[in-house]
């Protein structure tokens, strides 16, 4: 079930950040995730960044297994399965690409996809935006909370400002929750239809744990990317709460 990788490159990207290189045999979709185990430590799902001849992992330090990647080098190896989850579906039109913090990791490969997206790259500060100079097909906007690179305030508060000034056929989003919810009450507001990334500590990552469940549907294979028709807002409320939960 494991393929083992070797890591042939780290890139630091933002501030807890990296990429970690390697090359793989098999064919994600933009959106799609891996379980990648460290032995003797953990098991863990993270999104595929890279989908090239040289994939790629961008990893935020955050727990004890992500803090062990952050230590590992060149050489060292990754055991991974996958790729696993529905990923996003490309639809013609105009996109607006909304991704808060190391959610633009999931984005990455969605943007490089698209002809001529607008896209907001937000974080809380300068040194933690992500990918700011990757995308050489996209219109690219920068936001931070405390106004040290680009629009000062939130994604949802600049993404409110640019749908007022353009008619977007598709909004794609990645981030913290509450700044999901708020892109899927401006989609509702502004009648565009959305596709959203949702994040789940997974066990098994192929729908039978449940461990990744939430308002009934399992995030390793029902997502990770759902549509906003899925959910009532009631329903989006409860999520935004829960303590598993993430769904648009």
């Amino acid at each position: 079930m494991y393929r083992v990788v070797k890591i042939e490159e780290i890139i630091d990207e933002a501030k807890d950040i990296k990429t970690f290189k390697f090359r793989d045999s098999s064919s994600p979709l933009p959106g799609q995730f891996y379980m990648v185990w460290l032995p003797g430590i953990d098991e863990f799902p993270m999104s595929i960044s890279h989908i090239g001849v040289m994939k790629g992992f961008t990893v935020k330090k955050i727990g004890a297994g992500t803090s062990a990647m952050h230590a590992l080098n060149p050489g060292d190896k990754l055991w991974i399965r996958g790729p696993y989850g529905r990923g996003f579906e490309i639809v013609d039109g105009t996109a607006l690409v909304v991704g808060g913090g190391s959610g633009m990791a999931t984005l990455a490969p969605l943007i490089e996809s698209l002809p001529e997206p607008d896209v907001i790259i937000a974080a809380r500060t300068a040194d933690e935006l992500l990918f700011t100079n990757r995308f050489k097909n996209a219109n690219v906007h920068l936001a931070t909370d405390d106004g040290s690179a680009g629009f000062k305030g939130f994604a949802t508060q600049l993404a409110a400002k640019m749908l007022d000034e353009k008619k977007y056929e598709m909004i794609y989003t990645c981030g913290p929750e509450p700044m999901l919810l708020g892109m899927v009450e401006l989609a509702r507001r502004y009648d565009v239809k959305i596709q959203a990334s949702l994040e789940r500590l997974m066990k098994c990552g192929i729908g039978i744990c449940d461990s990744c469940s939430i308002n009934g549907y399992r995030v390793c294979v029902d997502g990770p990317v759902f549509s906003e028709e899925l959910f009532s807002m009631d329903e989006l409320g409860r999520v935004r709460r829960g303590p598993s939960g993430k769904k648009m």
